[in-house]
């Protein structure tokens, strides 16, 4: 169920950003990210369940979902809406959950300004397989349409492929993740143009003072057993827990077991 939503704008620009929320505004903060292509409603799922705790907030990202699609790119825009995010909710202290590029979001901050209460860092992408990882960028700067909403729908998929994933909540996140172009033409609610531009460099990851919890699909191209191990060595006090069976996108593929581990990990903070 969809939670509900919010217009904030991001300082010093004309960028509208949208948010949903789910839980009372006065428990504490717990920011959704999510990854490359995707959207807020990629949580629809996830967040209803950490509601009873925290207050659930989940962004969509400039040039993705319902958030403005402005013409200028540039690397480091997404760390400036996910700053406007906190700075407007007053919450400088939030858990941050990111998935692969929301969780490189949520680590740049946690390297940059101390005071979140903790990270967790979904499949983050790290020492991925050779050029699996610009493979999958290099798709994402395509821009493809399809004649009807149905169409669109239809050849909605995750990137890269999911087997795993009940096709009802394929559906669900297709639904929410298609839009009608200028042209009358039905494509994805994302702008290509993002993925042609690197990532920023992240500040020393020795920063990061907060509890980490690294989660790792097993099957993951993009995060290997190796490079998971050796991230914990750079993030003092990182921990790391791998889902059997689960590729990339291990929180909808592996929804139970995603909220299970979250669960776990924020019982334990202080």
């Amino acid at each position: 169920m969809s939670g509900r939503c919010e217009r904030i704008r991001v300082p010093g620009g004309e960028v509208s950003l949208r948010a949903l929320h789910w839980g009372e505004p006065g428990r504490p903060t717990l920011v959704l990210l999510h990854g490359g292509g995707a959207n807020a409603h990629w949580w629809d799922h996830v967040a209803p369940a950490l509601a009873g705790a925290f207050h659930v907030v989940a962004l969509d990202f400039r040039g993705h979902g319902d958030s403005d699609y402005p013409e200028d790119v540039y690397v480091g825009a997404f760390s400036d809406d996910l700053d406007a995010l906190l700075d407007h909710m007053e919450a400088p202290d939030a858990v941050l959950v990111g998935h692969s590029m929301g969780a490189h979001i949520a680590l740049d901050r946690a390297a940059r300004i101390p005071g979140a209460r903790a990270l967790v860092l979904l499949d983050l992408a790290w020492g991925s397989v050779r050029g699996t990882h610009r493979a999958a960028r290099r798709a994402l700067t395509m821009r493809f349409s399809y004649p009807d909403r149905d169409a669109a729908l239809a050849r909605f998929r995750f990137l890269p492929g999911s087997a795993q994933v009940a096709e009802s909540l394929r559906l669900a996140i297709a639904e929410q993740s298609v839009r009608r172009e200028p042209d009358g033409r039905w494509g994805f609610k994302f702008d290509p143009r993002w993925f042609g531009l690197p990532y920023r460099t992240l500040p020393p990851l020795a920063q990061v003072s907060c509890p980490t919890l690294l989660v790792r699909g097993s099957e993951s191209p993009f995060l290997p057993a190796e490079a998971a191990r050796a991230f914990l060595d750079e993030v003092p006090g990182a921990r790391l827990e791998e889902l059997a069976g689960a590729g990339h996108h291990l929180h909808v593929e592996k929804p139970d077991a995603v909220i299970e581990a979250l669960r776990a990990f924020l019982q334990q903070l202080p």
